[in-house]
């Protein structure tokens, strides 16, 4: 975990975003900002829950560094490894849950992308522009602005007073499957996979197992995402994902609804800092 940094960041020409979140649609944001030409850092939890990991910087917390859609992440320890991340053309992040960068940093914008469903401690005082993605926040109060996560009409739409659309606490439909096509923990316990993900799977088949119990898939697809071996899962947590349209290559770029939320994400600070 960072600890407080002791030494202050100098403060680049660009326009910097501290993102709080990397998993599938933090990284969407990011992906599009930083093609965007902004200065872009992430923030994660020490072990991430991502499922769709092919799409998700915070792998990189394992790893080291993940790459999509040729845009590389690095984790980094500290201030010193911020700025040798942007040197070098990618994106910064790192173990900090609670965000202490923030005061080293001083960024323009603050995305809370971590999808809580409510919010975790973040503030509009945080910086000159806060932005919360989903339920949780609401624009004009402890935001400035709130981009809509729930899928249908108003996907990516910047919301400038009130809150996103409530959690329905049922899943997108895709290829006419909701609840049907997440796969969940059916205990607590650490989580293993038996296959991977792009790989084709059958309805009723077991694709994982949770403390030894198996994981069946209930509809017929391609396994979009699945939860890193190893990683302890609680009884009906999201461990995975199945996507019925069969499509592996999309197992492995940018979602349309994370590329949909990043577009809302861009149009909002364009609109605080116009180019």
């Amino acid at each position: 975990m960072v600890e407080p940094m002791s030494s202050n960041l100098e403060k680049p020409s660009k326009i910097v975003v501290l993102i709080k979140g990397a998993g599938e649609m933090g990284t969407g944001v990011a992906h599009r900002l930083f093609r965007s030409g902004f200065l872009v850092c992430l923030t994660e939890i020490p072990e991430p829950l991502a499922v769709r990991r092919e799409v998700s910087f915070c792998e990189a917390i394992y790893q080291g560094r993940k790459t999509v859609e040729g845009v590389k992440a690095i984790k980094v320890e500290d201030d010193a490894g911020i700025q040798q991340a942007w040197a070098e053309g990618c994106i910064p992040i790192l173990v900090d849950p609670k965000c202490r960068v923030r005061t080293a940093l001083n960024p323009d914008v603050i995305v809370d992308a971590i999808l809580a469903k409510r919010n975790t401690g973040t503030r509009s005082e945080d910086a000159p522009l806060v932005i919360g993605l989903g339920p949780g926040f609401l624009a004009g109060e402890d935001v400035h602005l709130v981009v809509e996560t729930n899928r249908g009409h108003n996907l990516g739409r910047v919301i400038e007073k009130g809150g996103a659309e409530p959690d329905t606490g049922i899943p997108g439909n895709i290829g006419g499957y909701t609840w049907e096509r997440v796969l969940r923990a059916p205990c607590p316990g650490r989580f293993l996979g038996r296959k991977k993900i792009g790989d084709f799977v059958e309805k009723g088949e077991s694709v994982a197992e949770v403390d030894g119990l198996p994981v069946h898939s209930q509809v017929s697809g391609v396994l979009r995402g699945l939860l890193r071996d190893g990683v302890r899962a609680e009884k009906d947590m999201k461990v995975g994902d199945v996507d019925p349209r069969a499509k592996p290559e999309h197992c492995f770029t940018i979602s349309d609804k994370a590329r949909a939320i990043a577009g809302g994400v861009l149009e909002a600070i364009l609109r605080r800092f116009p180019r």
